[in-house]
């Protein structure tokens, strides 16, 4: 049987529970950490934080998806603050296979997900509006460790840690809970990490022609 220990979003030293709440936050500059390489920056550091908040505002106005309360978010002292509900239970993936058949962003800001911003070197994105339905709100790091349950109803308490949270095309949400491990591809799944890149890529050059026409 796997352990059972209490699960919190992705472990990290920036991140501690208190008095019912799950504080997390971005490093600050002076904190960032130098390696072999130099020194190295996290990727939208406080932009990931930013992008989290209103997507969990958002499934909480307009969902029953169980998801934390955010109780606030702000930016002090260089580094970007989210203050949530601090969620009882257990990863998905502390469970057995058999409990497991059981179980029942920022305004404007685009992030991708994770599994192809790894493959990109720039930061900054756009999606063009869209004239249809081709959008869908997706969560895109849907991992088994971000799906928290009660051990013992098995019951989804919540779904958890949306950085890369936002309206995209509905293949952008893979279902990786479906197994264990990273929300990227493994062991001979289909890796469309490439495909997402170049359709964004696309977005972005979408956008700056439109912008170029509406200057001249």
């Amino acid at each position: 049987m796997p352990s059972r220990s209490r699960a919190q979003w992705p472990p990290s030293r920036r991140n501690n529970s208190r008095h019912g709440a799950f504080v997390k936050r971005s490093l600050r500059p002076r904190e960032f950490r130098t390696n072999y390489q130099g020194l190295h920056i996290p990727r939208l550091n406080k932009e990931r934080f930013m992008n989290e908040a209103e997507p969990l505002r958002f499934i909480r106005s307009h969902t029953d998806i169980p998801v934390p309360t955010v109780y606030c978010d702000f930016q002090e002292d260089e580094a970007y603050y989210l203050i949530t509900e601090y969620v009882e239970g257990v990863g998905m993936s502390a469970l057995s296979e058999d409990e497991k058949a059981t179980s029942a962003g920022h305004p404007g800001l685009v992030i991708p997900p994770y599994r192809a911003l790894r493959l990109a070197d720039v930061d900054a994105w756009s999606l063009r509006p869209a004239d249809q339905e081709e959008y869908v709100f997706c969560h895109n790091d849907l991992s088994q460790q971000n799906v928290i349950v009660n051990p013992e109803t098995l019951q989804i308490n919540a779904v958890i840690d949306g950085q890369y949270a936002g309206f995209y095309p509905p293949r952008f949400e893979w279902p990786f809970f479906n197994r264990l491990g990273p929300s990227v591809a493994i062991h001979g799944e289909i890796d469309d990490a490439s495909d997402i890149l170049e359709f964004l890529t696309l977005q972005v050059r979408i956008t700056l022609q439109r912008d170029a026409v509406r200057i001249g």
